[in-house]
């Protein structure tokens, strides 16, 4: 089935659907969205589980070059007082890494607004197509309800009137007969009434899922950033307690960046193989979930010539139906108003509950046009699918981002530290460490100034 216009797979969309997919015994898998298969459920955690692999490595390494700098380092000769060399360069990397990490923080968030953004999207189409499947059920009742309701009271009212004129009574019992053709036509346009799947509901079920996403990724934002500042302090003022602890905070955020990678790649492969064609299994879960006709749903999800409203018959019986109540009561009252004056109230009410419906019978049929629901169904595609698809892949890259970033600043730190000269104790009862030599400054003894032979000056 052709995309429905309005939306178009990305080129990101296309990309990621070619891209191979294997089961737990590296099978493949073919690439179309089916989440209830058990062949692509191992097919999406095998993708998260990359990210379980790339952190098991980065930690061997991390540890092995930890290792190698602990215990392949040559032994420092007695009573040498010089840093070791290449301090500098260890710091400088660390910063750069942590500043990469800032960058890639940015991107965070970045990502996380942009995938609320098309969730926000879908969850407003969702609620538009909810108002206007109640607003149908809405009119239909309301119609049927006043047609009923007029043929209860004032038809037969009339029929009581003309119970001496043949002719008329066989005209009121047509118009009764028409009456009940209409309503039992109009009750059949609530095709959504009764339908267990309710589009309220499932936005409502989303909405509240993406507040604590986006809640989630938000203090895992502000936990790394705090961790790179932390860290940036704790390296420009020396202090190696603030150093060590925000080492561990490094470790606890590395693996947190790991495993959002692993959610945020099984996300991005199922995403990309949902919306590569998303009618056909919109069009078969909801068949499946509603029991209501493929032929409904094609033409609301499609919306395209080759398919015709299901409702067209429908529409056109009860409009003719309309139009000969219409005349047969302007020729009752014509015919019987002159003779039974008592007849004019109730065909009065008749005409008001004629204009009535036919005000809601021209509202239904603006509504039951596939342009409205179809607008919804493209506009929650173009959320999902644009929208969320993109944020997510900058979610991706922030993930890589901080898991590099980190990893590398985690090799530095504690070489970084390992450098830090020790702390006297009178610096810390005066606040820094860069007071020292002012404090021995004000101690040594000012030297009196050297005079010179010949430096004073003569008595004028």
């Amino acid at each position: 089935m052709g995309e429905p216009p309005g939306y178009r797979p990305s080129a990101w969309v296309h990309l990621l659907h070619q891209l191979p997919r294997a089961d737990f015994q590296l099978r493949p898998v073919p690439s179309d969205f089916a989440p209830r298969e058990p062949g692509y459920q191992q097919a999406l955690l095998l993708v998260a589980a990359l990210a379980g692999l790339g952190l098991g490595l980065s930690l061997i390494l991390i540890a092995a070059y930890l290792i190698r700098v602990c215990c392949c380092r040559p032994p420092e000769p007695p009573g040498a007082k010089s840093p070791p060399p290449g301090g500098g360069c260890v710091t400088w990397s660390c910063i750069a890494a942590l500043l990469v990490s800032c960058a890639g923080i940015g991107i965070g968030f970045y990502g996380n607004s942009e995938t609320s953004d098309g969730v926000a999207q879908l969850s407003a189409a969702l609620l538009q197509a909810n108002h206007t499947l109640s607003a149908v059920d809405a009119l239909v009742s309301e119609s049927v309800e006043r047609l009923g309701e007029a043929v209860r009271t004032e038809l037969t009212t009339l029929e009581e009137v003309f119970a001496q004129r043949t002719e008329l009574v066989a005209a009121t019992r047509g118009a009764r007969r028409q009456a009940e053709a209409v309503a039992q036509q109009l009750g059949g346009l609530a095709f959504w009434q009764g339908v267990p799947l309710s589009p309220l509901q499932v936005a409502e079920d989303v909405s509240f899922v993406e507040e604590y996403r986006w809640l989630a990724y938000v203090l895992l934002l502000l936990l790394e950033l705090l961790v790179c500042l932390f860290t940036l302090l704790g390296l420009a003022k020396q202090s190696k307690w603030l150093v060590i602890m925000m080492t561990v905070m490094s470790l606890v955020v590395l693996v947190l960046s790991w495993g959002s990678l692993g959610l945020e790649a099984a996300a991005t492969v199922g995403l990309s193989d949902f919306c590569s064609s998303p009618d056909t299994y919109i069009l078969n879960l909801t068949q499946e979930e509603t029991g209501l006709d493929s032929d409904i749903l094609s033409y609301y999800f499609l919306c395209n010539q080759a398919i015709a409203n299901p409702f067209q018959q429908r529409l056109t019986l009860s409009q003719r139906a309309l139009a000969n109540i219409h005349s047969q009561l302007q020729g009752l009252e014509r015919e019987a108003v002159p003779q039974f004056p008592s007849a004019q109230k109730p065909l009065l009410s008749l005409e008001e509950t004629l204009n009535v419906t036919e005000g809601n019978f021209h509202q239904l049929v603006a509504l039951l046009h596939c342009r409205g629901l179809h607008k919804d169904y493209s506009a929650a595609l173009r959320g999902l699918c644009e929208d969320t698809l993109e944020g997510l892949l900058f979610l991706l890259l922030f993930s890589l981002l901080s898991a590099g970033a980190l990893a590398t600043a985690l090799c530095s730190l504690p070489r970084a530290w390992a450098q830090f000269p020790p702390r006297n104790p009178s610096a810390s009862c005066s606040g820094s460490h860069l007071s020292e030599p002012l404090l021995r400054a004000r101690r040594e003894p000012v030297p009196p100034p050297r005079s010179f032979p010949g430096s004073r000056r003569r008595p004028h």
